[in-house]
């Protein structure tokens, strides 16, 4: 995931503003982390540079 993708992304469930933690990038990739809400503090994670924005509910 490009930082840069930050300006556009926001909560699937209450369209909230999430901030962005990253534990392993390559360049300016992010391949590890966390998007958490600051409204309704729902974490998605981030695996192989994919944002999982699925709310927790529906991921397997």
């Amino acid at each position: 995931m490009k930082p840069d993708l930050m300006e556009i992304l926001c909560c699937p469930v209450c369209k909230g503003d999430l901030t962005l933690t990253s534990t392993k990038t390559e360049g300016t990739e992010i391949l590890q982390g966390n998007l958490r809400c600051a409204k309704c503090a729902l974490d998605f994670p981030i695996d192989d540079g994919i944002p999982n924005l699925l709310p927790p509910e529906d991921r397997d």
